[in-house]
């Protein structure tokens, strides 16, 4: 089905890497028209998200990057900035992660566009703001791991601090910055007004971790230390089984009951530390050694079963190996492959979003870079001659599809 509530809004995408890949990939599937620009040398995470076939399209860029166009330009040459200027006429939505030095030299800030069109919604993601000391720096996903004290709830758990092996904060700032976006499209529509939107990404991080590990820090005077001590319980692991590990959480009366027979420990129902939400909040390390502890008799599926049976909330630990055979995934076909026009029979993983009772279908596969150069410089007014000009400059690059 066609789920387009964007449709017709023009989006220059100045962004690379993940996290504003991600905030305008989400825009796309809500029916956005994407124009991405990159540089000559073309998106990092082409290569660095993997190998592929050409070396040009890892996966991480082909499922970050679909349903964009894609235009290859040089800022620096002069060609390039009278193209880059027709693309911010040509938008109503700017986003950009670069650094905010860099745009302004460039002339593509958002005091610059928005002096000029006030009517522009403009959305720049920065590391850390443009405010405070740190205002301007560099930085990637493992940097605000470790800075947004994601990397130190480890610490407090393990006796070390560690990343989650997953760029989790490009990923949640991008769905943030998605949704801001949108927020902004709703205010225009009613205004006529554009905004200049900011997303720092290591307060968004920051004010994750504060709304659940301030936790007793939260009142004045606190009732007690920072952490909300479940999380940080070194038994909140998934459980060891004979043959693997099963993952599950119990909070109410009833579930710790069930929990307690179903793993033969029914003699503990009747403990005054375990009876209560808060008497279990209480003596919260014991009862997690109890919850964490092994349940090797049984394997991985048998205590699947045993837990749907109580009506207890658990699921198998998957692997990466495992997890795309999943009998759930499969059924729904959140992955299905396609043929794409360099690198062959590709995976595409489908929006996770139902709208009256259907999925949204793909949108067209993320391309080289320059694929649609001569395209859209023909939809902003280019003749042939300045085309090939502006190709023979350096100042663009058209992909050789032949």
């Amino acid at each position: 089905m066609n789920f387009e509530p964007l449709k017709n809004i023009k989006i220059l995408d100045l962004t690379s890497v993940v996290v504003g890949p991600v905030a305008t990939w989400r825009l796309g599937q809500y029916g956005a028209d994407i124009i991405k620009v990159e540089h000559p040398t073309g998106d990092l995470m082409r290569g660095l998200g993997g190998m592929s076939p050409t070396g040009q399209h890892s996966g991480a860029y082909l499922h970050l990057n679909r349903g964009k166009k894609n235009i290859c330009l040089d800022l620096k040459k002069e060609g390039g900035k009278d193209i880059i200027q027709k693309l911010v006429e040509w938008a109503d939505v700017i986003v950009a992660n670069m650094r905010p030095d860099a745009l302004e030299r460039l002339g593509l800030d958002s005091q610059t566009i928005r002096a000029k069109y006030p009517e522009k919604i403009y959305c720049l993601i920065t590391g850390y703001g443009t405010d405070g000391p740190y205002s301007g720096l560099p930085t990637y996903d493992s940097v605000l791991q470790g800075a947004s004290g994601m990397a130190g709830l480890a610490l407090a758990r393990d006796g070390k601090p560690s990343y989650v092996p997953m760029l989790i904060c490009d990923h949640v700032v991008g769905e943030i910055t998605a949704g801001a976006v949108m927020a902004a499209l709703i205010q225009k529509q009613n205004t006529g007004i554009g905004s200049s939107l900011e997303i720092p990404m290591f307060e968004t991080m920051a004010s994750f971790v504060l709304q659940e590990h301030l936790a007793q820090q939260s009142f004045e005077p606190p009732v007690g230390p920072a952490g909300d001590l479940r999380l940080l319980s070194p038994h909140n692991q998934p459980v060891k089984t004979k043959d693997g590990f099963i993952s599950f959480t119990i909070n109410t009366d009833i579930q710790v009951k069930a929990f307690l027979k179903i793993t033969d420990r029914a003699e503990l129902i009747q403990d005054e530390r375990f009876m209560t939400v808060a008497s279990r909040a209480k003596y919260v390390s014991e009862w997690f050694e109890i919850r964490g502890a092994a349940l090797e008799n049984k394997s991985t599926d048998e205590w699947h079963n045993v837990f749907r049976e109580a009506d207890l909330p658990a699921m198998p630990c998957h692997t990466l190996d495992t997890l795309t055979n999943d009998p759930h995934l499969k059924a729904v076909e959140l992955v299905s492959f396609e043929n794409h026009p360099t690198e062959g029979k590709t995976a595409v993983i489908r929006s996770t979003i139902q709208v009256d009772g259907e999925y949204a279908g793909p949108r067209s596969s993320a391309v080289p870079c320059g694929w649609d150069t001569k395209e859209i410089l023909h939809d902003l007014g280019f003749t042939e001659n300045e085309m090939k000009r502006l190709i023979n400059d350096n100042a663009t690059f058209q992909f050789n599809k032949d």
